[in-house]
């Protein structure tokens, strides 16, 4: 047949031509196509539709040369749109496109075959595809191809691969960096920033740094850097440099070659914040060793971060900052940024931007980390109040950082008075709220700091902030229920404090971590301690025992023991109960101020007194205040008894009280007090004038017993204890006071708890130390401690103390042995 001319124009005629069986009209058609998918994504979606796309993939195994080559070149061209790459992802084309890379094909086929690997390449199966069928290798092979497209296309895919794991991972053994290092010589700028930017990712790996040393790789990225035309790539060298001073052996090879004491020039000078930024990441980066630490020392790289340090380029700040948190391990860098950088990092703490004073607080913080000059540095430079505002910042960095840097300051007692002045207590409410357990952490461990001063304390009470710190002793992590437990444990050293923490469950949620071996730390039981301490009546009602250094106070009750887990009332709650058959509570206050003056707002308060005592009646409307109206009328105040006339003599005294300011009974903050029990009182004067002018303190605990038996209903006899009716006259009493809230005072027919409790009350008030022990069935005593005679012939012989019981029941000021059978038969029987 003669040769045909055949010209057409439309291009699914020539599409067509694609399934001709002529090597000719397919290398024509081919190249038509070409040229037509070169116009525009347009075109290449028509061809897409046209069905060309299968057809040219077909060819790609075609035996003729110049009908793969021009195939290839249509289907390179196309496969930049995202549908086309689609398409040929489904048509598997991957394992085709690799064998174009053979050494015996083309230029032309080299370069349009990576070309459309590299566009594929962006998707991450494929990626993956490429590494199964090995195109790796060949990519790496054509590095070295004179065409700087191939060169171009070939980077750019194992730049795209190497983001991959396994890709960075294979290129170590393919040799790829001699290649990558030559192309930085390349004139061809995105070429040389291709290569740049594959070294970056592959040297993360540490064999890779290795492998660039050996290469001379760190000279080629000096000589980038001192090339003022090479600008565009500075940022790119930089990062790969920062990778590669991660090892203290290139670090080391870097400072011999000079490159160290350059590049910190060359930051120091530079106008470009990236720039600036990219080396001080490089910096921190090397700053994690504490070798690489001591070489950046020697070159001085503390100037250089603290002028970059003024930069007006957020990022910058924000890296240089945390090059100088990892710089400040060492405690030269430490001390010499506190000479100067610390001013400039408090003034950072107030930026606007979140990140910034995340990285200059965290700065900070680990630069006043055991470094008594920094802290005081940061006060000096004014950075306290900054601080404290920095602890309601949005990121949880910067609020728990801020509490470290506060924490570190409150070492020394200036600076924390300093910074309680500032209202500490109140700003830290709000982190322990936190959900973060970094930020719990540090807040518990600032409220530890700073809660060893009453008035810290109540500003924490009054800001609500110990509701969230008991919430925190139930965290699942470790550091934050020790941190807590701290806080709880110095919290506790004041009574308000203690009794409020114990009524948010800070004791219930401390025994469960005790019982814990999991969960329990040292200062949660040191905290369960202090508690208990802090807040003697639960202490006796829980443990059943108050030490000699245990002194009951005013406000004292023994309720009796109560189980762990049933909640604990206070005096006030339980006077408030109804009056039940329950065990009677017995309170202590021998206070002889005005307490009996109860102030009714709006009401009148007639106190009625005479010899034995006083008897108030209230008249006030039951709204006026927050106390229960019920409550002041259950109460029975009783005063001394009249001397000199007897009590028929003495004429009742009526005393009326007026009203007093609403200012002075606000309900918010009026705290409700038992009534004064002023029997107790007498008889804790009668005990100051009588018993301690006694020589010795035997003699003195032996009247003291023979004083509070007396009080008690005398010395019964063993065999007639069933006889001894005090839970009668207990009874009785509640039944008067319309109350199981009983003054010690008024009772007159005591058994051992009441007897025991009696004596260590009045033996705290005059100096006499002992114990309170509780026992079964109403049993309770007291210990105390004597020294023994010395016996005859060791006159001068100094003797341990020794433990007695004392006996208040049967033979009052009796002293019996602790460990005897006597004791045993006093406590039990």
């Amino acid at each position: 047949f003669d040769p045909l001319l055949i010209e057409s124009k439309t291009v699914a005629t020539v599409v067509l031509m694609l399934s001709s069986p002529e090597e000719e009209i397919l290398a024509q058609a081919c190249d038509a196509l070409y040229k037509f998918a070169s116009k525009g994504d347009e075109n290449k979606v028509t061809l897409l539709g046209l069905g060309a796309v299968e057809h040219l993939y077909k060819l790609l195994s075609h035996e003729e040369p110049i009908v793969r080559r021009n195939a290839i070149m249509v289907l390179g061209i196309m496969s930049s749109h995202h549908d086309v790459k689609k398409f040929l992802k489904e048509l598997d084309v991957i394992d085709s496109l690799i064998s174009q890379l053979a050494p015996e094909e083309g230029v032309v086929v080299h370069e349009f075959a990576t070309l459309c690997l590299a566009h594929m390449a962006v998707d991450y199966t494929t990626k993956e595809q490429i590494f199964k069928h090995g195109g790796l290798e060949p990519l790496i092979k054509l590095l070295d191809s004179p065409d700087p497209d191939v060169q171009k296309n070939s980077v750019e895919c194992i730049y795209l691969l190497v983001q991959d794991f396994q890709s960075r991972a294979a290129v170590r053994a393919l040799n790829v960096i001699p290649p990558l290092l030559q192309l930085l010589e390349s004139e061809y700028p995105i070429i040389q920033l291709l290569a740049l930017k594959t070294l970056e990712l592959i040297s993360k790996d540490r064999e890779i740094r290795a492998i660039l040393g050996e290469n001379e790789g760190l000279d080629c990225l000096l000589k980038i850097l001192e090339n003022n035309e090479f600008s565009d790539l500075h940022m790119e060298a930089l990062a790969v440099l920062g990778n590669c001073l991660e090892d203290v052996h290139t670090l080391q090879q870097f400072q011999q070659i000079g490159g160290l004491k350059k590049l910190l020039s060359f930051v120091g000078v530079s106008a470009v914040p990236d720039i600036q930024k990219n080396a001080a990441k490089a910096i921190a980066k090397a700053a994690y060793d504490s070798e690489s630490r001591k070489i950046l020392h020697e070159e001085e790289a503390e100037e250089c971060l603290i002028k970059i340090l003024e930069s007006a380029s957020d990022g910058v700040k924000v890296a240089a900052s945390q090059a100088i948190s990892a710089m400040c391990e060492n405690l030269a860098s430490k001390r010499a940024f506190g000479l100067q950088g610390i001013p400039q990092l408090v003034q950072l703490v107030s930026s606007d931007n979140e990140e910034v004073k995340e990285a200059a607080v965290t700065a900070l913080a680990n630069l006043t980390a055991a470094s008594p000059s920094n802290a005081r540095a940061v006060a000096e430079a004014e950075g306290i109040r900054p601080l404290v505002n920095a602890l309601s910042a949005q990121r949880d960095g910067a609020v728990a950082n801020a509490a470290s840097v506060l924490t570190n300051l409150a070492m020394q007692e200036p600076l924390r008075v300093s910074i309680q002045g500032q209202a500490i207590m109140s700003a830290l409410a709000q982190p322990l709220c936190s959900t973060n357990s970094q930020v719990q952490s540090k807040a518990a461990l600032a409220v530890a700091a700073f809660a060893c001063d009453a008035d810290a304390r109540a500003e924490l009470r009054t800001a609500g902030g110990l509701r969230p710190l008991v919430e925190l002793l139930r965290s699942k992590s470790k550091e934050v229920r020790r941190n807590a437990s701290w806080a709880v444990m110095v919290c506790a050293s004041d009574e308000p404090t203690a009794v409020e923490l114990c009524r948010l469950g800070a004791l219930d949620v401390l025994e469960e971590i005790s019982l814990s071996k999991g969960r329990k730390n040292n200062f949660s039981d040191a905290a369960l301690e202090k508690l208990l301490d802090n807040n003697l009546p639960q202490k006796y009602s829980q443990l059943g025992y108050l030490s000699s250094r245990d002194i009951i106070a005013d406000g004292f009750y023994d309720c009796g023991k109560i189980r762990l887990g049933v909640k604990f009332f206070s005096l006030e709650e339980l006077s408030m109960q109804e009056l039940s058959d329950r065990r009677a509570t017995i309170f202590i206050n021998a206070k002889a101020q005005d307490e009996n003056r109860i102030v009714i707002p709006n009401g009148v308060q007639m106190l009625t007194c005479n010899a034995e005592g006083a008897s108030g009646v209230f008249l006030s409307p039951p709204n006026c205040s927050n106390i229960p109206l019920s409550v002041l009328v259950r109460f029975v105040c009783f005063g001394r008894k009249g001397k000199g006339k007897k009590e028929e003599e003495k004429p009742k005294e009526v005393i009326h009280i007026t009203p007093k300011v609403q200012e002075e009974t606000d309900p918010e903050t009026s705290c409700w007090l038992p009534p004064p029990d002023f029997i107790l009182l007498d008889y804790i004067k009668d005990a100051s004038k009588t018993i301690l002018p006694l020589p010795t303190i035997r003699e003195q605990v032996v009247a003291l017993a023979q004083l509070v038996a007396d009080k008690m209903g005398g010395p019964i006899e063993r065999d007639r204890l069933d006889d001894f009716s005090w839970e009668i006259h207990i009874s009785e009493l509640e039944s008067e006071l319309k109350c199981n809230v009983v003054p010690i005072g008024r009772v007159q027919k005591g058994t051992f708890c009441h007897r025991a409790l009696l004596f260590k009350v009045i033996a705290d008030r005059i100096g006499i130390g002992c114990t309170l022990v509780r026992g079964e069935y109403n049993r309770a005593w007291n210990e105390v401690k004597l020294v023994e005679d010395s016996p005859q012939g060791a006159a001068g012989l100094l003797l341990p103390p020794r433990e007695y019981i004392v006996d208040l029941m049967f033979e009052p000021g009796s002293l019996i042995k602790e460990g005897s059978a006597e004791a045993d038969l006093y406590k039990y029987i």
